[in-house]
């Protein structure tokens, strides 16, 4: 077989592929444009499901976004605020917890680091319906129901997963860098700030991109703690959208409602995606 024959073999399968990924949201994209008796009977089977809407409605993005929530327009904006707060924070957490506590089992030898990483490594095991009520009760405890906090504050602690990648990948780091940046006079808080962080853009870009993936679409933990409309998130707002709105006659809006929360999802990935694929390749497998 010739290299160009097994080469077009590959983009063909690498393009059946993408087709079959994207089908979904492009069909989603046609349902939410089309007009609502069309939009109904695509979804019931009872039209033919067409690859470009016929008459294309954009005015189902505004009408769908005024929708969601008590007031128009007041709930989406202040579901959007909640969700950008709490992923934007949680985001940052994860990053610097994970990656201070990775570089202290890379390069800090102390006793007991053994035995403690692998507890470490444990703690993955344990699904998280596991600790959700003891959590639970604890943040009752703290008043900090009906609030961001308990979505939030955790994120400072470290991820077990995350921790282990920032750790194999700064374990490959030359240790003859980190002696010279010792003897230049950097503490190691100020090794890991200024020469170890700055390395570690792949693994980084894995553990953003997972974390705002996971922050921006759970629905438990916001269904758990926050119990207010002014407090509930994006998924938790769409949720609720879906029970309002979710008959036929208004499935067109629900399909533009959940594109547009699934938006800045995408916008991510496609950005950090360089960072993402060359992380996986290093970070993940060697160490």
């Amino acid at each position: 077989m010739s290299r160009t024959l097994w080469r077009t073999m590959q983009y063909a399968l690498l393009l059946g592929g993408a087709t079959i990924m994207l089908l979904p949201l492009w069909w989603m994209l046609v349902v939410s444009l089309e007009t609502p008796e069309r939009a109904g009977a695509a979804v019931s089977g009872a039209g033919e499901i067409a690859l470009w809407p016929h008459s294309p409605q954009w005015v189902n993005y505004p009408d769908a976004l005024r929708e969601m929530g008590s007031v128009p327009w007041h709930g989406f904006l202040n579901a959007l605020a909640n969700s950008i707060v709490t992923t934007t924070l949680v985001v940052i957490g994860t990053v610097l917890s994970s990656s201070v506590v990775g570089f202290a089992f890379a390069r800090i030898r102390f006793r007991g680091s053994r035995a403690l990483f692998i507890t470490m490594l444990g703690t993955m095991m344990l699904p998280s319906q596991v600790t959700l009520i003891p959590l639970f009760i604890l943040f009752r405890n703290l008043g900090w129901i009906d609030s961001l906090l308990p979505l939030i504050v955790p994120a400072f602690f470290g991820n077990a997963f995350f921790i282990f990648m920032y750790r194999q990948f700064i374990a490959q780091i030359p240790e003859s860098l980190i002696e010279a940046a010792r003897v230049d006079g950097y503490t190691l808080l100020g090794i890991w700030w200024r020469i170890v962080l700055p390395l570690c853009k792949p693994v980084t870009a894995i553990c953003a991109v997972f974390t705002f993936i996971y922050v921006w679409n759970d629905f438990m933990g916001p269904l758990v703690y926050l119990h207010s409309d002014e407090q509930a998130t994006l998924a938790v707002a769409l949720n609720s959208f879906r029970n309002q709105y979710g008959g036929l006659e208004d499935v067109h809006l629900l399909m533009a409602a959940s594109l547009v929360t699934m938006v800045p999802c995408i916008l991510l990935f496609v950005a950090a995606q360089r960072h993402f694929i060359e992380g996986l390749a290093r970070g993940a497998v060697k160490g």
